[in-house]
Parts: structure tokens; C-alpha cells; sequence
């Protein structure tokens, strides 16, 4: 190298956690198995999560792991959010539900909401005793959420809230509600967003007869003119959609690790059978048909998950992650419904029973290849980053 050539840089790049991190994912893992295993598949045939989850979720503090100290949270970064998300997940998929939707509630009311709504609201949401749910679809938009149709209308003491929002999780359990709602005509500016008791005889739920991630209890909630304080307007009038929309660059990393964490047990499970299962004198990973598949899913996981932690990372650092989150949202979940699939097919007749969860699983990550916005929408987002938005669909 020539004696002018300028120097080098240090390696700053680290894959590890922290040793703070790796114990605080030892911590949730022993708690995801000693307390959540065994209830996986017996919530799906019972059709809701168990009524002690709630409470014990709550008490390692995963409610409240993006909600301020002060009210009681854990005040954790976005990376070690995801490594909570992706311990419950890989043991129970639907009860890291209880991570991701408190966390996306409290992350719009932790930017959006007052210092007073912000004390009043968020120590129940941390201490698991009230639990929240996110209304935004509707019948009639869902991708298109920008077109909202259900209506506040202003009165003397507040608000009047009319319609119908569906595809609403844990919209069959929870107490209250981030719901978004019409206040004017300017398009997504006309949106804004109130935090609302569910407890009320003019709101009526129906629930979803669902193919997989039946325990989560996922409903239409209709608002029959329910009555609305004026403090439960979160943040200012109009700015709803886009309090919504930064959640969701956040939420959309966390959902990518949860479906992979989901996916890589089933991998695992896969790979065990594939040391254990003798056919033709030797086990059938010994043979290129079976062995090959496993290898391209445990490439596929890593890429992906890799994606989904520089979206949290850059996220913790300030950075724009919109991309990133993005991708994470089109790619892992269809990563882990490839994998769970081909984890099946190398269980073999075993893998088709009812008996184990490998059929569960597909039929529960299916679900958030829609929920939290379709591959198309996140693809969208991206192509209007990477192109500018003039030269994109």
C-alpha cells in the first residue's frame, strides 16, 4: 500500500448482542417454554389464548417493553423488542400478539398523545391490565386505509364515533382501543385517532371464523354512536393516519422476526427428524432431497432476519428504516410460510397430523402475510423509495 494511502478504517461491524441482550433473550426464551409451550396448540383447538397468559406476559414486563419507565414500562430499544417478539414467538406464535399490539398501541400514544393522556393511559397498558387493541381496517379499506369511512363527529362534550372496523386483533379480548376514524374530508389528513373504551353497550363484536391464529380472537367492532371524551383525541386532529403509519414502520420489523422465529422451531424440528428417520439404511438427511430444501430455508431465515434487525437497529439509531421495515414485512413472513411447508413435507405423514403443530404453524403465519399491510403494499413502499415516487406504480 503506498505510504500516502489514507488508512484503513476499523471493523465496526458486530453481529452480537450485547451480553445484556443475550441474557435478557435467555430470560424470555426459559419463560416461553416453561410457561407458554404446552398452551400453543391447546389455545388454537379452544379458540382463545389461555386466561393466564395475559398476566404472565405481563409480569416478565413484555406489555410494557416500549412504554416509558415512568409509566411503569420497560423502555426497551427496538432490538431488544425484537428479541422478546422472536422468543414468545417461536414457542407460541399467537401469544407474541401480546407483545406486538400493546407495542404498536403504545408506541402511537408514546408520540401522538399529551404528557396527561401518556400517565393516564399507558401504566395499565405496561401492567397488562388493560389490554389494547388497533382499529384501523375496514370492510371496504384495508391497503387503501387512507379512505377510511368510519366517522367522529365533533359535539359539545366530544365526540360520536359511527361504523365498523374489522380484521381488528385481539379485538375479541380487549378493553380499550386505538381507533381511527374520519374527521374531515382531506384524504389521509382527514384522519385522526382516539383511544376508546370498548366497555360500552353501543359497541358490538363479532368474531372471525379464522383458518389459523384462531386463539387471538380476531372481530368486527361496530360503533353504534358511542360517545367519545375530548381528551381521548390523541395528538392533533388530522394527524391520525400519519401517527399510524409511523408505528407501523416499527411494528412491520417486529412481525418479520415473529414469523421467523415461528419458522425456524419448525426448522429445527425438521432437521431433528432429518437426523433421526432412517430410510434406505441411512438417515434421509443423508440424502440430497431432503437435506438441500432445509439448507435453502435456514439461508432464506437468515437472510431475512437479518433484514428485519437492521430495520430495528437503524430504527434505535434515528436512522430512516422505512425500507428495511418494509422489506421485512413482504419477505419474512412469506420465508416462514416456505419453510413451515417444507418442514412438513420432510415430517412426512407425522407432520399432516393434528397430532404435532407443523400444520398450525403455516395456517397461523398465512395470517401475517396480510395482516399489517399485503407483500403488494409493502412492495409499493419500497419501489416509491428506491425509484422516487414520480417513477413508481
Amino acid at each position: 500500500m503506498p505510504s500516502n494511502a489514507p488508512a484503513l478504517p476499523r471493523n465496526t461491524v458486530n453481529f452480537e448482542l450485547s451480553e445484556e441482550q443475550q441474557a435478557f433473550a435467555q430470560s424470555v426464551r426459559a419463560f416461553a417454554h416453561r410457561q407458554l409451550a404446552a398452551r400453543y396448540m391447546q389455545d388454537d383447538a379452544r379458540g382463545d389464548l389461555d386466561s393466564r397468559t395475559l398476566g404472565e406476559v405481563a409480569a416478565m414486563g413484555l406489555t410494557g417493553l416500549r412504554i416509558p419507565e415512568r409509566y411503569g414500562g420497560q423502555e426497551a430499544d427496538a432490538v431488544s423488542t425484537g428479541i422478546a417478539a422472536e422468543e414468545v414467538a417461536a414457542v407460541d406464535f399467537n401469544a407474541a400478539y401480546l407483545l406486538l399490539i400493546p407495542m404498536l398501541v403504545a408506541e402511537v400514544l408514546a408520540v401522538a398523545a399529551n404528557e396527561r393522556q401518556q400517565s393516564e393511559l399507558l401504566p395499565a397498558i405496561a401492567d397488562g391490565s388493560v389490554l389494547p387493541c388497533f382499529c384501523l381496517t375496514e370492510p371496504e379499506h384495508g391497503s387503501d386505509a387512507a379512505q377510511l369511512r368510519v366517522r367522529a363527529q365533533r359535539e359539545d362534550i366530544g365526540w360520536r364515533l359511527s361504523g365498523e372496523k374489522t380484521s381488528v386483533s385481539l379485538g375479541m379480548a380487549a378493553q380499550t382501543a386505538i381507533v381511527f376514524a374520519r374527521t374531515s374530508e382531506r384524504g389521509a389528513r382527514g384522519i385522526s385517532a382516539f383511544y376508546v373504551d370498548l366497555d360500552d353497550h353501543r359497541v358490538q363484536r363479532s368474531p372471525f371464523k379464522d383458518l389459523g391464529s384462531r386463539a387471538i380472537g380476531r372481530a368486527t367492532i361496530h360503533f353504534d354512536d358511542v360517545q367519545v371524551p375530548a381528551e381521548r383525541l390523541i395528538g392533533v386532529e388530522g394527524e391520525g393516519f400519519i401517527r399510524c403509519m409511523q408505528g407501523f414502520e416499527f411494528s412491520r420489523a417486529i412481525i418479520g422476526l415473529m414469523c421467523l422465529a415461528c419458522a425456524s422451531t419448525a426448522l429445527e424440528e425438521a432437521l431433528e427428524h432429518a437426523r433421526n428417520r432412517q430410510a434406505f439404511g441411512k438417515p434421509i438427511g443423508a440424502h440430497q432431497g431432503v437435506s438441500f430444501p432445509l439448507v435453502e430455508a435456514a439461508t432464506l431465515i437468515k437472510g431475512a432476519r437479518w433484514v428485519c434487525y437492521e430495520a430495528l437497529w437503524r430504527r434505535d439509531a434515528g436512522l430512516p428504516h422505512r425500507v428495511e421495515a418494509n422489506m421485512a414485512k413482504w419477505w419474512a413472513p412469506k420465508v416462514a410460510v416456505d419453510v413451515a411447508h417444507q418442514a412438513l413435507l420432510t415430517l412426512g405423514h407425522a407432520g399432516y397430523s393434528e397430532e404435532l403443530p407443523a400444520g398450525q404453524r403455516i395456517r397461523d403465519l398465512i395470517g401475517l402475510e396480510i395482516g399489517d399491510g399485503t407483500a403488494q403494499i409493502a412492495k409499493l413502499v419500497v419501489a416509491r423509495e428506491l425509484l422516487g415516487r414520480q417513477f413508481a406504480p
